[in-house]
């Protein structure tokens, strides 16, 4: 699966850099995170609980950021396990760009596969909850950046639906 979008941010891209490597902001954007530790410099550990159709799943993971170009983007390399559920693994690449002083251009490219009895529900169902769970992520992310206008924030990244390919 392959999900790529862009996003027009309400905040510099210095200020958007900093957030996007913040422990405490991705964690309360992150649709399901139950925790979110940094366990050495680049290295993450998460728990996110997510419901995918008739599959509830608790995922613990790790997440490492790689090729870190401060603060144009980095690569993030991801997998985890939900036991019975199955498991998810994959890599995005988030790049920044300045659009003026108060905004940035988030552009991102995530390519994942799932196995388990998440693989068994069909690329439909999948694609469908990533998209979902990628927007719920960016009006939170932006509602952050813009000091809590979710308003603003929603109608900063409606431009900017996901492209989801299989």
């Amino acid at each position: 699966m392959e999900i790529s979008g862009q996003q027009l941010v309400p905040a510099s891209q210095a200020e958007t850099w900093k957030a996007l490597n913040d422990t405490q902001v991705l964690k309360q954007c992150i649709p399901g995170c139950e925790s979110m530790e940094q366990l050495s410099d680049g290295q993450y550990q998460l728990t996110i609980r997510a419901r995918i159709g008739p599959v509830n799943a608790k995922f613990k993971g790790l997440m490492t950021l790689q090729d870190v170009n401060e603060p144009h983007g980095y690569k993030l390399v991801f997998e985890g396990q939900g036991g019975v559920a199955g498991f998810a693994k994959g890599e995005a690449a988030v790049n920044l760009a300045s659009e003026g002083e108060a905004s940035t251009r988030l552009s991102y490219i995530v390519k994942a596969m799932v196995g388990g009895k998440l693989a068994q529900l069909g690329a439909r169902l999948i694609d469908g909850v990533a998209r979902k769970l990628s927007n719920e992520f960016f009006t939170k992310f932006n509602a952050a950046m813009s000091g809590g206008k979710e308003k603003e924030a929603a109608n900063a990244g409606a431009d900017a639906e996901p492209d989801v390919n299989t």
